[in-house]
């Protein structure tokens, strides 16, 4: 399946930066405290210059209007607690959130409340005199058909502008059903396609980049695409799990490293 490559942003990295790390698909959510603990945490701690997260922070993610406008107040619900941990992370050093295909309506709202910056998917980072291709994912996984048809229709302005004018509370509870559903998919096996091998590379050839760090398929590996070019996958983070996952991907001037923190 073709596919048209997208414009591609590009953010310079200021040359006092050293390190900067990339996490993604934590799939923040109220009933797995654990993990929510481990990356605010590691949001405390980090000694990055910079965090990317490249989609799916969270598990569901209805409306920015789910978090109290006022962050200095004292955090009721879950969404504030995020909202709180994000904001104290940017007193001290930048975050960028991309999108992914469950936290695609964080909005401008959240993002200005908490001071971190929204980034387009794909965007060029560069930084140490390279060109490193970021996105979530989720629009390389071209032989998913459904999806690309489903991804489409929910990333469209009119949906959205529907969906956000329901009631939170019946928004919350649509976001329950979906997260059922993928958990029942979960349990019987159900596998995905993965990035199309071809429209990676002319993702990275539009960019002028040789590495496309990215998240979605929970498989953190390193694959090459040929002609110097590779895909370098980061791993979901699950605390609950029989083996607990939480990994960080670490740039600086020596190279790409996994940071394995459970």
């Amino acid at each position: 399946m073709a596919q048209a490559v997208p414009q591609i942003a590009e953010l310079n990295a200021p040359q006092d930066w050293c390190t900067v790390d990339f996490i993604s698909d934590l799939h923040l959510h109220a009933s797995e405290p654990a993990t929510f603990a481990a990356w605010q945490h590691y949001m405390q701690t980090t000694p990055a210059d910079a965090v990317f997260i490249l989609g799916d922070l969270f598990e569901a993610w209805v409306g920015d209007d789910a978090v109290n406008d006022d962050i200095s107040a004292e955090a009721d619900s879950f969404e504030d607690r995020c909202a709180h941990a994000l904001g104290d992370t940017t007193g001290r050093l930048p975050v960028y959130f991309m999108h992914g295909n469950r936290d695609f309506l964080v909005g401008r709202g959240l993002m200005d409340l908490c001071n971190a910056t929204l980034l387009a998917d794909p965007t060029v980072l560069v930084f140490n005199k390279h060109r490193w291709l970021l996105s979530h994912g989720d629009a390389l996984c071209l032989e998913d058909a459904d999806y690309m048809a489903f991804r489409e229709q929910v990333r469209s302005v009119q949906w959205q502008q529907a969906f956000l004018a329901k009631p939170l509370a019946e928004r919350q509870q649509i976001a329950r059903g979906l997260r059922a559903q993928s958990e029942a998919r979960k349990v019987s096996g159900t596998t995905y396609p993965d990035l199309d091998t071809a429209a990676s590379r002319a993702w990275l050839q539009a960019a002028h980049a040789h590495t496309l760090i990215h998240g979605h398929t929970h498989k953190p590996a390193v694959h090459d695409l040929g002609s110097g070019m590779n895909r370098v996958v980061l791993s979901d983070w699950d605390l609950a799990a029989p083996l607990p996952r939480s990994e960080v991907l670490r740039l600086s001037a020596h190279g790409l490293q996994r940071i394995k923190l459970a």
